[in-house]
């Protein structure tokens, strides 16, 4: 008779890590872990949403794009101030408000009216498919923007991206000092095509698999262990063992009862089992739909189809 494992409290990633094939085939061995990340978002009634910053080359990349784009068309208007106006005689003083209204428009009133009315995407962030968020996941304001836009005059033009390449690097979600200032981050949108993941339960966890309860596993989690599962076979065998175990320690506590497998069968069973779930419950939202969409479309009794 299998019986069920227990995780042990004391165990971490480095020991999983270092564990032996022996120790990895009985659920004792297994790691604890949290199920919430540090850079997950919760909303009011503690949901998880499945949200994650861009990350630091990301922002990097997109700020090298936009740093381009305002300094390049500050040059151009002052290389045309110059052509226009060099025979024109123009006054010195008439000349330098020119150039400092230029150089406010340019690198500070553009980026603000960008963010504003793109709701958070300039062309670098749209082209490594990022957007500017509130902390709480909220779309930015007028307020935002100008703290990022007044505060990325300094950070960024005058020391040449410097102090915000700093900043982010040492930030956990690679925010920027206007980002702090702000309460804003970048949020990466773009998302990779899913995997099929066509795996049934193991035969070793069939009987399991008509008791198990699978209902509390986060869909974060859930997504993490099929990405795994669909991209095991082109792994190493040493990193395949180390994901399965530190993946079985993190959905351990979401599952009950507990098999005593290795922590890749485990993964198998889980992942098939949440899937089947999830696509009797599509189809019975499905059949509930389709029972009562005669009666969302139909016409009142004796109303005349025009």
């Amino acid at each position: 008779m299998t019986q069920p494992f227990r995780v042990e409290s004391g165990s971490t990633a480095s020991a999983a890590s270092s564990a032996s094939p022996a120790s990895t085939a009985s659920p004792a061995g297994w790691a604890e872990a949290s199920a919430v990340g540090d850079d997950e978002l919760l909303t009011g009634e503690a949901v998880a949403l499945d949200v994650r910053p861009a990350g630091f080359l990301l922002r990097s990349a997109s700020g090298a794009i936009d740093f381009a784009v305002y300094v390049g068309g500050f040059i151009l208007f002052v290389v045309g101030y110059l052509v226009v106006l060099a025979d024109a005689g123009i006054d010195a003083a008439l000349a330098q408000a020119l150039f400092t209204a230029t150089l406010v428009g340019c690198l500070v009133i553009a980026p603000i009216v960008v963010e504003v009315a793109s709701r958070g995407r300039s062309l670098g962030k749209l082209a490594i498919g990022a957007r500017i968020v509130r902390d709480d996941g909220g779309a930015i304001s007028l307020r935002h923007a100008f703290i990022r836009g007044v505060t990325g005059f300094v950070e960024i033009y005058l020391t040449l991206g410097v102090l915000a390449f700093v900043t982010a690097l040492l930030n956990g979600r690679s925010k920027r000092l206007g980002d702090l200032l702000a309460g804003t981050y970048s949020q990466h949108e773009r998302v990779p095509h899913p995997l099929p993941f066509t795996v049934g339960v193991p035969p070793e966890l069939l009987i399991w698999a008509q008791t198990a309860d699978v209902a509390k596993l986060p869909d974060r989690l859930s997504r993490r262990v099929v990405a795994f599962l669909t991209q095991a076979d082109r792994m190493t065998p040493a990193t395949r063992e180390r994901l399965a175990l530190e993946l079985a320690g993190e959905a351990a506590p979401f599952v009950s009862p507990l098999p005593n497998v290795h922590p890749h069968t485990f993964l198998l069973g889980v992942a098939a089992m949440r899937r089947d779930r999830e696509y009797r419950a599509l189809m019975l939202e499905r059949d509930r739909l389709a029972r009562v969409d005669p009666i969302l479309r139909g016409l009142p009794n004796g109303f005349p189809d025009r």
